[in-house]
């Protein structure tokens, strides 16, 4: 019986995982089919799913779905860290995912509580939480974890994880630093460097912990 349990588990792991990425993009992808003169060169994703947005409906809904399977898989990878991650030279890498678990729950509710009240920064309230408060705790929430599941990877030997996490947080400064550097134009792309980062890690640590519940 607890074997068929953990079977379960770990099958939901992966396919959740893989899920969170494909709804993300298709909502990147179909919000964009769905708002005349989009540019996702020059436009920040969020534009999508904002409240005066001609893609609002469509583009929230599949972004909602993306984060139920998202908060899914990190919830069961939170509940199976220890028997994923067991040793004692792991506990550092145990912290970082629990934050990560954090980050994932505090994006999906702060997000969909708080979207943008227009594209890009309007200055209301709303949209002031949105910028400020959500996304500056999430960004912060993002680097502190991968730094701690890099690290404790490479000291416990799961340097495909560390790896796998020093990718994302590079790849988040880069589209934090990039954001202010290139020209509006250009704006757009690299934003999309740390938003698809998070997205992107899921998939890699679902993958990894489907991976090392077959070892068992």
């Amino acid at each position: 019986m607890e074997k068929n349990t953990t079977d379960r588990v770990k099958y939901w792991i992966l396919i959740c995982g893989i899920l969170n990425v494909v709804f993300y993009l298709l909502h990147d992808i179909i919000g964009a089919m769905n708002y005349p003169d989009y540019n996702w060169m020059a436009q920040a994703v969020s534009d999508l799913t904002a409240v005066d947005a001609p893609s609002r409906v469509i583009a929230s809904g599949l972004s909602n779905i993306g984060g139920i399977f998202t908060c899914i898989v990190c919830t069961l990878i939170c509940i199976y860290a220890k028997e994923l991650w067991p040793e004692s030279s792991e506990k550092l890498l145990r912290v970082g995912v629990y934050l990560f678990v954090i980050m994932h729950w505090v994006s999906a509710i702060g997000y969909g509580l708080f979207p943008l009240t227009g594209s890009g920064y309007d200055g209301s309230v709303q949209s002031f939480i949105h910028v400020f408060v959500i996304t500056v705790l999430v960004v912060l929430l993002s680097i502190v974890y991968s730094i701690l599941i890099a690290v404790g990877g490479f000291k416990s030997g799961n340097k495909v994880l560390a790896w796998c996490a020093l990718v994302s947080v590079l790849l988040m400064f880069a589209g934090a630093a990039g954001s202010g550097i290139v020209p509006r134009e250009y704006f757009g792309i690299v934003e999309r460097f740390s938003t698809y980062s998070a997205g992107c890690f899921t998939s890699a640590i679902a993958i990894i912990a489907f991976a090392k519940f077959k070892e068992a």
